[in-house]
């Protein structure tokens, strides 16, 4: 069982399809598949994006990354470990509860580079 990280950024991300973004918008919240399977909703931190995306998503175009306001996800936040392969001791957040759309402070697209993958997103 993960704890929460002492410093989370001022954005998290989630990642999805354009399409599950309009249906979530016409829902009034967002609720990823996983939450009725394993409890909680996958995010990231900005500097994290780029693993799950190339895990799950290589070579979509139809993706948009949620820049979250963590301070209105009105969920707990977990921070636990990913898989095996991402680095060693990196912890990701998991969102446990259904995402409020107020909490969606900007909507990007996410599109990988021409070989397919999703390059780290640039520090900002």
């Amino acid at each position: 069982m993960g704890t929460d990280q002492d410093t989370t950024p001022p954005t998290l991300l989630h990642i999805c399809s354009r399409d599950e973004w309009e249906t979530a918008r016409a829902a009034g919240e967002y609720r990823a598949p996983s939450l009725a399977e394993v409890g909680f909703i996958h995010l990231s931190a900005p500097y994290q994006a780029h693993l799950p995306a190339n895990r799950l998503f290589t070579g979509r175009t139809d993706l948009v990354l949620l820049h979250l306001d963590p301070a209105r996800l009105g969920a707990p936040v977990r921070w636990e470990p990913g898989v095996r392969t991402d680095p060693e001791s990196m912890l990701f957040p998991h969102l446990y509860g259904p995402l409020p759309l107020g909490a969606v402070v900007e909507v990007t697209d996410f599109r990988p580079g021409s070989d397919g993958s999703f390059a780290p997103l640039a520090r900002g």
